[in-house]
């Protein structure tokens, strides 16, 4: 791998090795973490990447958790273990909304939000709305798992800013669902983790028992204060009852965060999720179980103080963001 670092990479960090037949024979992805710290992930090879307006995309072929999304230089998913964060996102607030029939999706490009939210047979409409047509179209034709979401009747694809596009609606939802990239200083997302969109752009369009949920980044031991601290204090600024829950993503080297908020309490216990899964999810879920979504929500000590210490609110004036880059190292 130290050998090849030492490539020369371009403005995006991909190597200037050409292509042959639209495949680059590559080593290993590596993903800056912090100024001293990178993951790497064994490679065989870089399926595809291209610019969009918006962000830098690429599809690798991992040698240990096969195709990998990566935006911006930031592990989106793979397909080895893209159900924990996709099942960990989607159910824990359908499950817990008395009959969910209409929700929106904001960003969610890649297609796998929507299909774990069609597979509730309450659902009537899934609006999901993501900014790069260029993700999408690059998702729709490389992500073969998600083609059946893509094509359901049900699902109303736009390609849209998600505040704007939630600000000029008239309709509310059951769930409005936060499938955003991490906040990344200069990217197209920090802004929907504002206290000002949560209060006056997404809170108004959930109906009185709606739920809001959103990935909330890394919440790590050593580094959940990045963002996910301050997503969940941000909004217990704005909603009666807020839950944090979080998981092991094993190709995102971490722990992983998730933030449920309503105006309605979350009641449920084990054994009702599991009657709720039985009664209203179309096949089986591979990771997600009453028991483990209500363990879910304890906290290590570490995490459990500093959410309930945490008095940052995330503002445009005053965001937090996630640290690093990726690049594909070939030779």
């Amino acid at each position: 791998m130290g050998e090849a670092v030492e490539d020369v990479h371009d403005a995006n960090g991909y190597d200037s090795h050409q292509a042959k037949e639209g495949v680059d024979e590559c080593k290993w992805y590596e993903e800056e973490i912090d100024d001293d710290l990178k993951f790497s992930y064994a490679l065989n090879s870089v399926l595809h990447r291209g610019t969009s307006k918006y962000q830098d995309i690429a599809l690798l072929d991992t040698k240990h958790f096969g195709k990998a999304l990566v935006i911006d230089g930031k592990m989106q998913s793979t397909e080895m273990d893209e159900f924990i964060y996709h099942e960990c996102l989607i159910h824990p607030a359908l499950l817990c909304h008395p009959n969910p029939k209409a929700v929106f999706i904001m960003g969610g490009g890649e297609g796998s939000a929507a299909r774990e939210v069609l597979k509730h047979n309450t659902i009537q409409r899934v609006v999901m709305c993501d900014i790069d047509q260029e993700v999408v179209d690059f998702c729709r034709r490389y992500l073969t798992a998600n083609q059946e979401a893509f094509a359901s009747d049900k699902l109303y694809l736009i390609i849209n800013d998600a505040k704007v596009e939630l600000d000029n609606r008239e309709e509310k939802y059951d769930v409005i669902v936060g499938d955003l990239a991490d906040p990344v200083e200069g990217g197209p997302c920090y802004q929907l983790y504002t206290k000002s969109f949560y209060e006056q752009v997404l809170k108004p369009k959930l109906h009185h028992d709606g739920i809001f949920v959103t990935q909330a980044g890394p919440a790590g031991v050593l580094t959940h204060k990045e963002v996910f601290s301050s997503i969940y204090n941000t909004l217990k600024h704005v909603f009666k009852y807020v839950l944090a829950y979080t998981a092991h993503v094993p190709s995102f080297a971490d722990t992983w965060g998730w933030v449920m908020a309503s105006d309605q309490p979350f009641t449920l216990n084990a054994q009702q999720i599991d009657e709720r899964i039985n009664e209203r999810i179309t096949g089986e879920l591979l990771y997600l179980n009453g028991k483990f979504l209500i363990s879910a929500t304890t906290m290590n000590k570490s995490v459990y103080q500093s959410l309930l210490n945490e008095t940052h609110v995330y503002t445009e004036e005053n965001a937090r963001f996630i640290h690093g880059h990726g690049r594909a190292c070939c030779t």
